[in-house]
């Protein structure tokens, strides 16, 4: 073993456990995007090219890797979601929230469904980050609304069907950016106050903490398959 593969880097491991480890988050996301998250582990390993042991060592469970794997996308959704309440513009924070989600729903294919898989409802320490990111959502949602810049009949779950509908189009049309941008852009234009013309049916019941606006690093524990 080569001087630099025994030299440990800023986190404790050595050159090739990082690398290790980063090929096995990278083949983690590719696999997840194709085939969902609950891929067999083992299929993760081959496309790393690292042992099924190895790759056990680094993430011992389903759910280490699934966090791991998304991480700097659930970061991503919880700053914008921050730096959204903080935009004198609320309007201008609002549209950066969603094009944000919107971009990494279509870079990162599995990343909605590992969110809701990383983040259990059954869990305190879920439901005490979903109930934050409701608040500070619902609070960049009214201030919108008093800037007369979104519609005032737009409800929270409004946001969390817009995702929906958006996951539908990546799922259907993965490689189309084109088409993702423009539904966001329709999206965005009909929450405006001014698309506001006439009385919409009645809003869903659709939770929003089923949508990545929110980081949390509590601890789960699930039987992960090989």
């Amino acid at each position: 073993m080569g001087e630099s593969s025994r030299i440990a880097g800023p986190d404790g491991l050595r050159a090739d456990a990082q690398r290790n480890r980063g090929r096995i988050l990278v083949a983690a996301r590719a696999v997840f995007a194709e085939h969902g998250i609950d891929a067999p582990m083992a299929t993760v390993a081959r496309r790393a090219g690292v042992g099924v042991a190895t790759l056990y060592r680094r993430f011992p469970t389903r759910d280490a890797l699934v966090r791991a794997a998304f991480a700097q996308q659930m970061e991503t959704c919880a700053r914008t979601l921050t730096e959204a309440l903080a935009d004198p513009d609320p309007w201008r924070g609002f549209q950066r929230l969603v094009e944000t989600i919107c971009e990494l729903q279509r870079e990162e294919r599995g990343f909605p469904a590992a969110f809701v898989a990383a983040f259990p409802d059954s869990t305190v320490a879920h439901a005490q980050v979903g109930e934050r990111a409701e608040r500070d959502l619902l609070t960049l949602v009214r201030r919108a609304q008093a800037a007369g810049a979104l519609r005032a009949d737009f409800h929270p779950s409004d946001l969390a069907v817009a995702l929906l509908s958006h996951c539908g189009l990546v799922a259907a049309l993965p490689h189309d950016r084109a088409a993702s941008r423009r539904l966001v852009a329709y999206l965005l234009q009909s929450f405006r106050a001014e698309a506001a013309h006439g009385a919409l049916p009645p809003p869903s019941a659709l939770p929003l903490r089923s949508f990545p606006l929110a980081a949390d690093s509590s601890p789960r524990q699930r039987p992960s398959r090989a």
